[in-house]
């Protein structure tokens, strides 16, 4: 009797959902007319992955865009860059769908943030919302499509997030049926490295790059190599490209690298830099994907064999190399080609500089320097050539600190002491990389004698000095008081870069926002078409010099 009762209740156990289930939800589309995307999943970027789905909205903005699935508004962001204007919708799945770039939002979320820009006087807004405040139906219109912030073109940027972790799912199995492709990802390069110091590739220590439209030679190689991939996938009805969803590599037929992406981990999407040849990114923009998993890539987009991808040729034959790729339909294509097992001499490594460690904290210092790289910022070990250039006139010196590109993960302290100070107030120095003739603002701050500023990327830096004011250039002002929409005011600043800005119109904050360059009106409802007005706009910098012009029209 009790073996019984105990076979019942385990059978109860497993038909019965548990009380903290989450409730599978159908997702639908965001449009009433057909899907076609501009950008897939898991496609590569400079510095992260592609996020979500880019929804093409018939080359105008202003479409209504539905939830996907019931839930509720748990956000609104707005910001000068990125999304440009998002709303996030938690789902019942514990997930949250996101929909980024829309112009405006449904009234009350609209109602909602606009109380907010006017009550704090800014364009910056990150609301959240509970459960209760602003709950939605699948199908239910929470705003229209638009083009804000890091968009080139009208579209919907569709992203699915595991609510609780923020990981990114890929949506594409939810709506494979609602698009059509037939079309296989196509290759373009293929490439082959040696693994420095342990490797040759046709007697030499350095990368080829093999065009596989043009040629079928096969490559002699010896020792410790890995190889890598460019390729495209097509979709039908449209001339865009998007990134492979597979790629998996096999050599003599035995599997030793695959990946897949199906989903990103929050804190992984830099990691892309690892899993790119980011030398290669930096010289042609041309995009490789690594067939090699660095000790520090914790990507889990990745599988590997015990050996990281690293192949070893060591004897005299034919190696055969078999890319197999697929994309998200199913669609498969085929690469072959053959790497020559051929002895050649292997150059070794010259240790050039200091040998910083991927798996642990790296100190670098020089006179008038100090920069701390934590552990995990590195992806694998890299030699680091440190000099001093130095200048009379300048500030301070140029420190380069030459990586060979190698890519950092996050943010690091560096921290540069100052030679001459042409002015006292030390809220006017700011740290700049220099890239050719070229200064890039960093920013940073005075302490204790040293300015210090948080870098993500290696290179030469110094210290500038910025007094001077932004400036503000009204654009088209003899339409303004006839049309509103048409107030724009071109807003550059030569140094330390724009920190903030306020636009007063007859004495009351009027709303504009900050687009590509240009100040432009977010809200023409405050200003009477047909009458004078007096305009007051303030912008400042990073160091905090200000400029001001007051503009009638």
């Amino acid at each position: 009797m009790i073996r019984k009762i105990i076979c019942v209740l385990c059978l109860c156990a497993f038909i019965l959902p548990s009380k903290g289930q989450q409730k599978e939800c159908h997702y639908a589309s965001p449009f009433d007319f057909p899907l076609l995307l501009s950008a897939n999943f898991g496609e590569l970027r400079p510095n992260h992955f592609h996020n979500g789905l880019d929804i093409k909205t018939q080359g105008v903005t202003g479409k209504p865009v539905k939830a996907i699935a019931d839930g509720y508004v748990s956000r609104v962001l707005v910001q000068h860059g990125g999304y440009g204007q998002a709303v996030y919708v938690a789902h019942p799945d514990g997930r949250t769908s996101v929909y980024g770039h829309v112009e405006r939002f449904v009234a009350g979320l609209q109602k909602r943030v606009r109380a907010y820009q006017y009550e704090y006087e800014t364009f910056l807004c990150d609301l959240h919302f509970g459960p209760e405040e602003f709950p939605v139906k699948q199908g239910q219109v929470i705003a229209l499509s638009g083009n804000e912030g890091a968009s080139a073109g009208p579209h919907l940027h569709l992203e699915l997030r595991d609510s609780k972790t923020g990981d990114f799912i890929d949506p594409m199995p939810y709506y494979r049926g609602m698009l059509k492709d037939g079309r296989s990802p196509v290759v373009s390069w293929v490439a082959v490295y040696p693994v420095l110091g342990k490797g040759m590739v046709d007697s030499s220590a350095c990368r080829k790059l093999l065009n596989v439209q043009k040629t079928t030679k096969a490559v002699e190689a010896w020792g410790k190599i890995y190889t890598g991939i460019s390729a495209k996938d097509y979709m039908d009805g449209t001339s865009n490209f998007y990134g492979v969803h597979s790629v998996k590599l096999f050599v003599d037929d035995k599997e030793v690298f695959s990946s897949c992406t199906d989903k990103v981990l929050a804190g992984e999407n830099r990691m892309i830099n690892s899993f790119i040849d980011f030398q290669e990114l930096m010289r042609s923009r041309r995009l490789i994907m690594r067939s090699f998993k660095a000790p520090g890539n914790q990507l889990e987009l990745i599988r590997t064999s015990e050996n990281r991808g690293v192949v070893d040729i060591c004897e005299k034959r034919d190696y055969h190399f078999r890319y197999e790729l697929e994309d998200n339909f199913g669609n498969k294509s085929v690469c072959r080609f053959i790497v020559k097992g051929a002895p050649q001499e292997i150059v070794p490594v010259e240790e050039e500089g200091t040998l910083l460690r991927w798996n642990r904290m790296n100190v670098v210092q020089q006179p008038g320097m100090h920069l701390i790289i934590p552990r995990g910022m590195l992806y694998e070990d890299v030699y680091l050539k440190k000099d001093i250039s130095r200048d009379s006139s300048g500030v301070s010196f140029d420190y380069i600190l030459d990586a060979g590109n190698a890519p950092l993960h996050s943010y690091c302290t560096l921290a540069l002491g100052i030679c001459r100070y042409p002015v006292a107030d030390s809220t006017k120095y700011y740290m700049v990389q220099k890239q050719g003739s070229k200064c890039i603002p960093v920013g940073g701050k005075m302490e204790n004698g040293w300015l210090k500023a948080s870098i993500r990327s290696l290179g030469t830096f110094a210290v500038e000095v910025d007094t001077l004011a932004p400036r503000i250039i009204p654009q088209g002002k003899v339409n303004w008081r006839k049309n509103p929409r048409s107030i724009r005011l071109k807003v550059s600043d030569s140094g330390s870069g724009i920190a903030s800005y306020k636009v007063r119109i007859d004495g009351k904050f009027v709303l504009f926002g900050l687009k590509r360059g240009a100040l432009v009106l977010v809200d023409s409802a405050r200003i009477v078409a047909g009458k004078p007005h007096i305009m007051e706009v303030q912008v400042i910098d990073q160091c905090g010099n200000i400029a001001k012009e007051n503009i009638r029209f």
